[in-house]
């Protein structure tokens, strides 16, 4: 009786230091990051008000959320010079001198692979 109170009392300890829902750093190159990188800025494009594209600039945060298929993102963002309907947006400069906008977001996705689904949860986005 005295085992299983202990082991009882152990889990009970233990249970929010490994359940815990806290973000953890990973690697930018992580396959699932990339392709939630991917879906946060074609969803960027798809709901921001400009008539131009934007396309990714930097990885300033990549973190995933323990346990789950969870991942944070802090992305900087620059306007292109290309249309959003444009295809080949990597290749495609950016607009420089005043027309120059760049974006600072927060995006917070879900990602359930095994049916190629991503869902936004949070995004925040502060133009520079």
């Amino acid at each position: 009786m005295v085992l299983k109170a202990s082991l009882l009392l152990g889990l009970i300890v233990l249970m929010p230091h490994v359940c815990s829902p806290s973000f953890v750093d990973i690697s930018r190159r992580s396959n699932y990051f990339t392709l939630c990188v991917e879906f946060a800025v074609f969803h960027f494009n798809q709901v921001y008000p400009d008539e131009y594209a934007y396309k990714l600039l930097w990885v300033r945060r990549s973190q995933h959320k323990k346990f789950t298929m969870i991942y944070l993102m802090e992305l900087e963002l620059g306007q292109t010079i290309c249309a959003k309907q444009d295809e080949d947006l990597d290749n495609c400069p950016l607009q420089e001198g005043p027309r120059e906008k760049k974006v600072d977001c927060t995006f917070i996705v879900d990602v359930r692979p095994w049916f190629s689904q991503f869902s936004l949860l949070n995004s925040t986005c502060v133009q520079k």
